[in-house]
């Protein structure tokens, strides 16, 4: 459990999932993003994968590293919209314990700004035992766009998630 004042895990696992990615016939550029502004904002990316868009996969990666590897977060890129194949946020829902609603507003009314493709978005955040699991679109630039919204409460939802009992109140 963290204590207060301790610094919380950053451990961190990026999820691609695609199936051209899986198959080696799409190279991995939002994956490789993710890593890059993950590690320059401090956190300890220990795991990368690329999978398919099938939900049992999703699942069965999303518990592995939550619940054996216990990553603090996991990001997801890809799956996040409306065609039939984009099925990572139901994989997501499914193994979550707890949502959190508000990331994913944050991340959509963001996005908005830019697209009206936005509102099309189903991606999820969420949390399953102490990891955070977050969906984020499947382009470089939409995940790292989505990824920075979120980067300013990302510190403190985790220490939350991983046992702070402190005060959020700030004098």
């Amino acid at each position: 459990m963290t204590q207060p004042g301790n610094t919380c895990s950053k451990a961190t696992a990026i999820v691609t999932v695609s199936d051209r990615g899986a198959k080696g016939e799409r190279e991995d550029a939002s994956g490789k993003a993710l890593e890059a502004i993950l590690a320059q904002n401090g956190f300890d990316v220990r795991h990368r994968v690329i999978i398919p868009d099938e939900i049992p996969i999703i699942q069965s990666v999303l518990r592995r590293f939550a619940d054996e590897h216990q990553v603090a977060l996991v990001v997801t890129t890809g799956g996040t919209g409306v065609s039939p194949r984009d099925v990572t946020p139901d994989a997501t829902l499914s193994i979550l314990e707890r949502t959190v609603p508000g990331m994913a507003e944050a991340m959509r009314a963001s996005s908005l700004q830019k697209t009206p493709h936005a509102m099309i978005s189903r991606a999820v955040a969420g949390i399953r035992g102490s990891t955070l699991i977050v969906n984020l679109p499947g382009s470089p630039g939409g995940a790292v766009e989505n990824l920075k919204v979120l980067l300013p409460a990302l510190p403190h939802a985790l220490e939350k998630i991983q046992g702070d009992t402190s005060d959020c109140a700030k004098g």
